[in-house]
């Protein structure tokens, strides 16, 4: 496979052509590392001279600061290109800047995020291989059970659980060399459940599904209350000592996220992980209030192509 990594432009209507920019300006990569997915005028003032692979534009659709359909159907086929570079060995990791998904939806694309089009082009299902979102910064990651649902949506299975720690196991060990993964649960309901007062999810699948995989030989914990937990992990942080678990199982989105973009916005990387190239992307969003104006911060940029050189 070639060890290029592909960087798609995102939204143009957004930060993304502004942050690659300054993020590939600072980092200054060789030519050869880095292919750019998007349109040349959008990468305007780079250092180096890297491909671009050139996606349909035209100035005229750019309008800083909306979401539009043909902003959609750009970063849609960006992602699409990267996808069959993937496929066909041609880079090993993609980098994407963000995009709405209201503007995905406009161009007709019925997706809840890329990490579910990444999902649906690169995973090899009769390999067991789905997307994952994990959120890195240092070796605090926190792993989304469920991603883009609504909280009424949101329910946790025994075999549901089984699978996903299986998976995260495997991805820690190969992906990150951890060798014996220890892995914390969030439970679902507060106080994890209070022994069936307040719920009872945590009894009836979340303690066999670990009691499964502590079988197979993964070390996993009971559920934990998620305030609770990520106190403990926001110690560890701020310190700077070791996290206490390689990775913290967040049932739904806001339950993962808040925790780690209170303490490391600028820092944390976005990873799809389960798939034959892993991908990373900034932990924010296309930050249209800012578009245009020259003043993102191309931080988590940074550290999004960092986590996959």
């Amino acid at each position: 496979m070639n060890k290029r990594i592909a960087i798609t432009c995102g939204d143009f209507n957004g930060i993304g052509p502004e942050i690659i920019v300054k993020a590939l300006n600072k980092l200054d990569l060789p030519a050869d590392k880095v292919v750019l997915i998007g349109a040349s005028e959008l990468f305007i003032g780079l250092n180096q001279s890297y491909e671009v692979i050139e996606i349909p534009f035209e100035k005229s659709w750019q309008k800083y600061g909306e979401e539009t359909k043909e902003a959609g159907e750009f970063s849609y086929r960006c992602l699409i290109k990267a996808c069959e570079m993937a496929n066909n060995g041609e880079i090993s990791a993609i980098v994407t800047a963000p995009v709405s998904k209201n503007a995905l939806h406009l161009a007709g694309h019925d997706y809840s995020g890329q990490t579910e089009v990444l999902e649906k082009h690169l995973a090899n299902y009769s390999k067991g291989e789905k997307a994952e979102m994990l959120f890195v910064s240092s070796d605090f990651r926190v792993l989304l059970l469920t991603r883009h649902v609504a909280l009424k949506d949101v329910k946790i299975t025994k075999e549901f659980l089984t699978e996903k720690l299986e998976r995260i196991n495997r991805v820690l060990k190969e992906k990150f060399g951890v060798v014996n993964p220890k892995i914390a649960l969030c439970s679902l309901n507060p106080h994890a459940g209070e022994n069936g007062v307040i719920g009872m999810e945590e009894i009836d699948e979340f303690l066999p599904a670990v009691k499964k995989l502590r079988c197979d030989g993964i070390d996993v914990s009971n559920p934990q209350p998620s305030d609770t937990l990520f106190v403990k992990a926001a110690k560890s942080y701020l310190n700077k000592q070791k996290q206490p678990y390689d990775v913290y199982c967040a049932c739904y989105h806001d339950q993962g996220l808040i925790p780690v973009k209170m303490l490391a916005m600028d820092k944390t990387v976005n990873m799809t992980v389960g798939l034959k190239v892993v991908r990373t992307s900034p932990a924010h969003g296309t930050a249209y209030d800012i578009a245009g104006m020259g003043v993102a911060d191309e931080s988590s940029m940074i550290c999004a192509v960092e986590q996959v050189l």
